[in-house]
């Protein structure tokens, strides 16, 4: 007979007793971050400045079985995002999502395209970042906190000057704050979505020829939908992640494998 042997044990995707917050999480990725997130387990708090729209979403989180509470908030008010966080956190997990395009030829970008874009994808969420590594830090706690980023965040892409900025941005970003959060326990990642139907991206995909050019790039051949993040999501959340940090997680169909 031979010597038994011992196998390790897959580590658990299970989010069972966390807290996680979900910005912009009343539509598209957001939405079904906040969805996966409950489906594991998680209390789920989602944010947006659409009340109404993120309580109809907890609701459903809810009828479904889900543990999942609205938090009205504008991510830019800094000043809120600040007492709110502290108010309903600590938060184990966060899904920096809250984000905005305005495409724009570069000659046709105005300041307040640039400022728009840049407060929500940069400033916001960062500041963001901030105060939930502030509440996990104070508490003792390790964390997952999950930028949202883009493809774009890797190449350029025509009409897409601030956009691709903004998302470059939040890559060295997340590296920088994986090595100074590092010691608390507190992992930092992006995960990059190729085009996926959201209520953002398709009135852009109704344009034929931009829905046929997003698909040639595209290895699989298809443009993503919301449930291709979710699994994603959720690992990246979750033990079965634990010595990731600092990485870009792609989910884009192999665009950047070209």
């Amino acid at each position: 007979m031979s010597d038994a042997i011992t196998l390790p044990k897959t580590p658990s995707f299970r989010l069972d007793g966390r807290r996680a917050l979900v910005t912009g999480a009343g539509r598209g990725i957001g939405r079904g971050a906040a969805a996966a997130l409950a489906d594991a387990g998680a209390e789920v708090h989602l944010a947006a400045r659409s009340g109404g729209e993120i309580e109809a979403v907890a609701a459903a989180i809810r009828d479904t079985g889900g543990s999942a509470k609205a938090l009205p908030l504008d991510v830019t008010d800094l000043d809120a995002v600040r007492l709110e966080i502290a108010r309903h956190g600590p938060f184990h997990v966060l899904v920096n999502n809250a984000g905005t395009n305005r495409p724009a030829t570069l000659q046709d970008v105005t300041e307040a395209d640039y400022d728009a874009v840049t407060d929500l994808n940069v400033r916001a969420a960062i500041f963001v970042a901030q105060a939930v590594a502030k509440g996990l830090g104070d508490a003792g706690l390790p964390g997952s906190i999950i930028n949202i980023s883009s493809q774009m965040g890797h190449v350029g892409g025509p009409r897409r000057t601030v956009y691709c900025a903004t998302k470059h941005a939040i890559e060295g970003a997340t590296k920088a704050m994986a090595w100074e959060l590092g010691p608390q326990g507190i992992r930092v990642n992006t995960l990059c979505p190729t085009f996926i139907l959201t209520p953002m991206s398709e009135p852009m995909l109704e344009d034929q020829a931009f829905h046929d050019q997003v698909v040639g790039n595209i290895a699989l051949g298809r443009i993503g939908q919301i449930e291709d993040i979710m699994g994603a999501v959720v690992y990246l959340a979750s033990d079965a992640s634990a010595l990731v940090t600092g990485s870009a997680l792609m989910v884009d169909g192999g665009w950047t494998a070209a």
